[in-house]
């Protein structure tokens, strides 16, 4: 099925690219829409007998080379690539990076949503954006590092801290490895990766295990320097307008953690 899939995709794409777009001379009149499989093969650097045989679903494998150069042939976006490389049984040596794009709409939901703490955060723990509740349970990223990873592994004064540290921070190491495996070959990942092992034991220590795990709703319990035990239900939305960017709402568990987010934002500059 996938082999039908894969070629069904492969006469898409070709069928949209324009011999002006691919940088060829309009030639003749053509028959069919897009580029010939000659032209695609030629291009990409294959023979034509194989990429024709790709094309009609024949069992024959594609390298991972052979499908990058394909992917640039036909001039595929971050999802269409990953969708050929899905179709053809590898994964994307080279994974869509975060998007630090944070929308006005996205920045209108946050505000709408306190006394509800949020902040949109990408899979590496960068925070982009927060509201003034966020701000006001967790100043340091709005003064300091805006990495909560960074933040809760290097820092011993926090204004909030985890009651469950342990169980808590092993979640959040395991999550980052899901996404780390994501981007092994970027540079900028391993050296996040590095740095937080030299300057951490309990990071190392963690990060060791090679565990994994995807985000997903938790409770969670804070101390607070200012009101004292804060409970939350924490709720992950994927953005749409950044890739492998999410919004992550706390709720309050109760009315004294609420009345407390409440207080703690009346008494704290708003800043975003």
């Amino acid at each position: 099925m996938k082999r039908t899939d894969l070629a069904a995709y492969l006469r898409s794409r070709r069928e949209r690219i324009t011999p002006d777009m691919a940088g060829l001379p309009p030639g003749t009149r053509r028959r069919t829409p897009g580029l010939r499989r000659e032209e695609v093969a030629q291009l990409a650097g294959v023979g034509v007998t194989w990429y024709t045989w790709l094309e009609q679903g024949r069992p024959i494998n594609a390298s991972i080379q052979v499908l990058e150069a394909i992917a640039r042939t036909l001039q595929l976006d971050p999802a269409e690539r990953l969708h050929l490389f899905r179709l053809a049984g590898h994964q994307d040596p080279v994974p869509v990076a975060d998007s630090g794009r944070v929308t006005p709409e996205m920045r209108q939901i946050l505000h709408q949503l306190s006394p509800m703490a949020a902040c949109i955060a990408t899979s590496r723990h960068d925070i982009l954006a927060w509201n003034a509740a966020y701000a006001a349970i967790f100043p340091e990223i709005v003064d300091s590092e805006p990495n909560t990873l960074w933040l809760t592994f290097t820092r011993d004064d926090l204004f909030t801290r985890l009651v469950n540290r342990e169980e808590d921070l092993a979640r959040a190491v395991a999550v980052f490895r899901g996404a780390y495996s994501r981007h092994a070959h970027d540079p900028c990942w391993k050296e996040f990766a590095e740095k937080l092992v030299a300057a951490s034991p309990e990071f190392a220590r963690m990060w060791a295990r090679q565990d994994v795990a995807d985000p997903g709703r938790r409770d969670k319990a804070f101390v607070n320097d200012a009101v004292g035990e804060l409970h939350f239900t924490t709720t992950n939305f994927s953005c749409d307008a950044a890739t492998e960017t999410r919004m992550i709402i706390y709720t309050p568990a109760n009315e004294t953690t609420r009345s407390g987010v409440v207080w703690l934002t009346a008494h704290t500059r708003e800043s975003v």
